[in-house]
């Protein structure tokens, strides 16, 4: 707790907050001043919770902060049943409530900002489904869902743009240098042009230069075409290839077949898929479901804190300590009836290792198999939709992928050996150390005993004759057990040939037939193909020329179609002007017809005829002006040609009176350097 409220400090002392808190004063706070501080916290994150909570009815203030706490996922300590005391103690201001919440967001600061920005653009209204029976508030609601997609992509854009490293200082440089650059090319080319234009004939040079550069351009495509050819028929060379080596294999495969290596083949194949289903796979289910459940109980446990980790280290440091004191007394316990069942169990368990190994070593494998066949799927398509190009498959593939299985298998199988030695060796080396001090602590008590007594190196000899008369027992069981089960085995392998002959004499004979069979139904299947292959070229033929009969039609239909659309809305255009223009004229007609002399005013024939008279008085009176001005232009020019006159003589009388005043300072300043000398 005290480092809780450490942290609070230090971070409310910091900007933005500056709030100049001790431990003291901090902790003696009132309960209304712990929610304004609270409150202050979320404001930091969310500008709009920036509220006087004085000003506020508690049960809103705790509504408010329960929502905004909710959108940035706190979860308060405690298990589900402490909501209602949790609002109580954040509508009382309690310590033990306030302070988780203010240490949960002072850590995390921006990137609750980051939330609380993007939780107001994602956080999806909740609108009522017999609302959106209506079509407006249904499509309304569409165009938002968009909208917050929309932003969605927008907003990573941003990031991935923020994190990229580029800058608009940098893009505006480049974009300036580049202006530049195009402005110096066409300064360039101007300047080649000015040059070029002094040249005798330099349109014909420029049309040579023209069809030379046009030449040169359809001779790389050519060099194109050339290398691109001699990929096809490098690639066409390999098919063939690998359609020999196909045809070598299948060859191959149909001279090894035999029905023993294939009862052998799916034997393995279903002891190996039963292991799968009996033993490994329901471990694994099993362990995977203890995973799920403690990763539950971790995620349902509050937030652990610097102090609770040290706690658990030291935990796990005990543990540790105790296993090892164990180890130790195992090893130097002295039975040997325990070191022989030791030595049984250590294989057992390396047998049962190697096995879960090699089950998941296949299971592996044929993910990986999985994956490449449907990676070679894929891309096996995509060529397809390319360019139409063969690629690497059937036997070929399964050959390649064969290779590759049994080079990742030994690898896998080498690096689990080199790991299990590497694990043996050390508990060996371990043993091995401890025995070898128990052996010298006994050795000199046994060495100082047999001095005391007078017969050194006794024990010595005993333990020889000991070895040597164990090893010799051991030997004679050993052969007489080899001998007993090397005759049972043999007896059992000669009973079961015996019963395999029997059992496989009326399937060989029915194999006989069936492979007769087989080749026939081979030869009719070979001939049908040729008629399929045959019959489907003649169809697609047909087809592609269906299509594209189809495609020009749909073609001419929509050209049509839009013709049709086009000529009737000129049709509607011009009834539409026509009918105005007709209705114009009817209503000028009545207007002009009319008796009443209001009426007549508004016709368009009125309206003109007083236009027309305004504008020939205008007229007039523009002539009348340009008579005026003719006659009195020669007395205007003249007028003029005298004012700029007098405003040079004006001007050459104002040079003259500064230069006077020019002269008339300088002899003054002379004057007085004279008397001063005179004085000196």
């Amino acid at each position: 707790m005290s480092e809780q409220l450490k942290l609070i400090v230090e971070q409310l002392n910091k900007d933005p907050f500056r709030k100049n808190f001790n431990l003291i004063t901090f902790d003696s706070l009132e309960p209304m001043q712990l929610l304004q501080i609270l409150n202050d916290v979320l404001a930091e994150i969310d500008p709009k919770q920036n509220i006087d909570i004085r000003e506020e009815m508690p049960e809103q203030t705790v509504k408010r902060m329960c929502a905004l706490l909710g959108l940035l996922k706190y979860k308060p300590p405690g298990s589900q049943s402490d909501v209602s005391s949790f609002r109580q103690g954040l509508v009382i201001g309690s310590k033990p409530v306030v302070h988780p919440i203010l240490h949960w967001l002072l850590q995390k600061v921006p990137e609750l900002k980051k939330r609380a920005y993007l939780a107001r653009f994602l956080v999806k209204l909740e609108v009522p489904s017999e609302f959106l029976q209506d079509d407006v508030i249904r499509d309304t609601y569409h165009q938002y869902e968009e909208l917050v997609e929309g932003f969605k992509t927008y907003h990573k854009e941003c990031e991935q743009l923020r994190t990229s490293g580029f800058s608009t200082a940098e893009i505006r440089r480049d974009i300036s240098a580049m202006e530049e650059e195009k402005d110096q090319l066409i300064k360039r080319v101007e300047r080649l042009k000015k040059r070029v234009e002094s040249v005798s004939n330099h349109q014909r040079m420029l049309e040579q230069a023209r069809q030379l550069r046009v030449e040169k351009e359809r001779e790389e495509s050519l060099s194109h075409q050339k290398q691109e050819q001699k990929n096809q028929l490098f690639q066409a060379e390999q098919r063939l290839q690998r359609s020999q080596q196909q045809l070598k294999d299948l060859r191959q495969a149909a001279a090894d077949a035999n029905p023993e290596s294939l009862i052998k083949r799916l034997e393995e194949e279903i002891k190996i898929n039963s292991y799968m289903v009996s033993e490994k796979l329901p471990k694994e289910l099993e362990g995977m479901r203890h995973t799920v459940q403690y990763l539950q109980k971790v995620a349902s446990e509050p937030a652990m804190g610097q102090a609770d980790l040290h706690e658990l280290e030291d935990k796990i440091k005990e543990v540790d300590s105790q296993i090892n004191q164990l180890i130790e007394k195992r090893m130097m316990r002295n039975d040997p009836m325990d070191d022989k069942l030791t030595l049984y169990r250590q294989q057992a368990s390396i047998i049962v290792r190697r096995k879960e190994s090699k089950a998941e070593e296949l299971q592996e494998v044929r993910e990986e198999l999985a994956a490449a066949e449907r990676e070679l799927r894929q891309r096996t398509s995509q060529a397809q939709a390319s360019d139409g190009e063969e690629i690497i498959r059937g036997d070929e593939l399964k050959r390649l992928v064969g290779k590759l299985r049994s080079k990742g298998t030994v690898y896998k199988k080498k690096r689990q050996e080199i790991a299990e030695l590497k694990a043996e060796y050390g508990v060996l080396q371990r043993t091995e150390d401890i025995l070898k001090q128990r052996h010298e602590i006994v050795q000199q008590k046994l060495q100082t005993v047999e001095a005391e007594k007078g017969i050194s190196g006794y024990s010595n000899t005993q333990e020889e004759l000991e070895r040597v008369s164990a090893i010799k027992s051991e030997l004679d069981e050993k052969k007489g057990r080899t001998l007993d089960d090397m005759s049972e085995m043999v007896k059992k392998l000669n009973s079961m040939i015996v019963e395999k002959k029997s059992a496989l004499a009326p399937i060989i004979k029915e194999l006989r037939s069936l492979r007769q069979r087989c080749q026939e139904l081979s030869q009719e299947y070979e001939e049908k193909k040729v008629q399929y292959e045959s019959c489907a070229a003649g169809l697609e033929s047909n087809r592609s020329k269906l299509e594209q009969d189809v495609k020009a039609l749909r073609e001419e239909t929509a050209q049509e179609e839009n013709r049709y659309h086009y000529i009737n809305s000129i049709y509607l255009l011009t009834t539409a002007i026509i009918e105005m223009q007709i209705q114009r004229a009817a209503e000028e007609m009545k207007a002009y017809v009319s008796s009443d002399p209001q009426e007549r005013k508004k016709a368009i024939r009125e309206l003109y005829m007083k236009n027309i008279s305004e504008q020939e008085l205008l007229g007039k009176k523009l002539r009348e002006t340009q008579k005026m001005v003719r006659e009195t232009h020669g007395a205007n020019m003249e007028q003029m040609k005298m004012w700029r006159d007098l405003e040079q003589l004006m001007e050459c009388k104002r040079q003259c009176f500064i230069r006077a005043q020019n002269q008339a300072s300088i002899g003054q300043v002379i004057q007085e350097g004279g008397e001063d000398r005179l004085v000196l």
